[in-house]
């Protein structure tokens, strides 16, 4: 991995009472040593492989206006990660749920591209074997289940003030109050929205399949074709190029796919990141609720499975035989 650390700096919040975070300040920067390279490479990886929000800058953000200052060299990098973390630490002295952690400001590049990531990162226990084969307890930073994290991409920030993407972030695994100090804390709001990107690109390719009068098979042939160009770029680490997938799929009649979405006015962006749980519904239909778990090919509808609007009624032809030893064996008592 080409990663090269600019500058890294940790500060640690540590929770003393209901009331009380305790903000302890690193005086210097860490050395980008082997052990330091190491932990942002996995850092970076981990973060990389999760599915993220997209955010930009509000005019009014006071971190924003720190990192420029930082970046036209009128501030140092400590200085304004102490500072930074000092914000943050009142920020989550708001929230009852509030933890302390390990304050990381990474200043890295990475295939050319100049990356800021911000994290909290909480230690845990674990035992560890040594060299006598004697056991004893160690902490380490749980890297892997980090989820107050945030990335701007200053290249696409500083070269592109249209860009409503240069910034990103995990939504949090414990609900929308993690995103919410988070997002105050860097003075910022959601930019694009990619669900809406993949919701729109599916639709999209419906009623391109619509207007050429396609039947049922040809139709899902296509969602097929767009499935699988798209989750080669999602396993690739790659977007969803609009022209890249006109290009891979045969038009359907006069007009190219990329030429349909400019002209319904889809407002798909040029490229956006895949959704992995909206493009499945290319190929599948899943769903749960009240107890009950459904996840079946497409194909299947009108096939095996019936739907009956007017009942909200589903009709299943034939079941899997696992499922259908267990409901022999409760019939019989067994």
């Amino acid at each position: 991995m080409s990663l090269d650390i600019e500058q890294i700096a940790l500060h640690q919040l540590i929770k003393r009472d209901e009331q009380t975070l305790e903000l302890v300040l690193r005086e210097s920067l860490l050395p980008a040593n082997a052990p330091v390279t190491a932990m942002m490479e996995e850092l970076h990886r981990v973060y990389s492989a999760k599915n993220k929000a997209y955010g930009l800058f509000n005019e009014e953000s006071e971190l924003a206006e720190a990192l420029r200052n930082c970046r036209k060299g009128e501030d140092d990098f400590l200085a304004f990660s102490r500072a930074a973390t000092g914000r943050l630490r009142d920020e989550l002295a708001k929230y009852p749920f509030a933890e302390g952690g390990v304050v990381l400001f990474g200043h890295y590049r990475y295939l050319a591209v100049d990356y800021l990531l911000i994290a909290v990162l909480n230690s845990q226990n674990s035992m560890r074997v040594n060299e006598e084969l004697d056991i004893s307890s160690t902490h380490y930073l749980d890297i892997n289940h980090a989820d107050i994290v945030a990335r701007i991409d200053l290249t696409e920030w500083e070269t592109n003030t249209e860009s409503t993407r240069y910034l990103t972030f995990l939504r949090g695994r414990v609900g929308r109050k993690v995103a919410d100090f988070f997002m105050d804390f860097l003075g910022a709001s959601v930019g694009l929205d990619t669900k809406a990107q993949n919701r729109g690109l599916l639709q999209a390719v419906d009623d391109y399949c619509s207007e050429a009068a396609l039947d049922k098979n040809e139709r899902q042939n296509y969602r097929q074709q767009v499935y699988s160009y798209c989750n080669e770029q999602l396993q690739a680490g790659e977007e969803i190029a609009l022209q890249g997938l006109s290009e891979e799929l045969a038009p359907l009649g006069e007009k190219s796919f990329q030429a349909f979405t400019q002209e319904q006015g889809y407002e798909l962006e040029e490229s956006f990141p895949a959704d992995r749980s909206t493009l499945r519904q290319l190929t599948k239909f899943s769903g749960s609720g009240g107890g009950l778990t459904l996840n079946f090919d497409a194909m299947l509808l009108g096939e095996r499975i019936f739907w009956d609007p007017a009942t909200d009624t589903l009709t299943i032809k034939g079941t899997p035989p696992n499922l259908r030893d267990q409901l022999q064996r409760r019939s019989s008592g067994k």
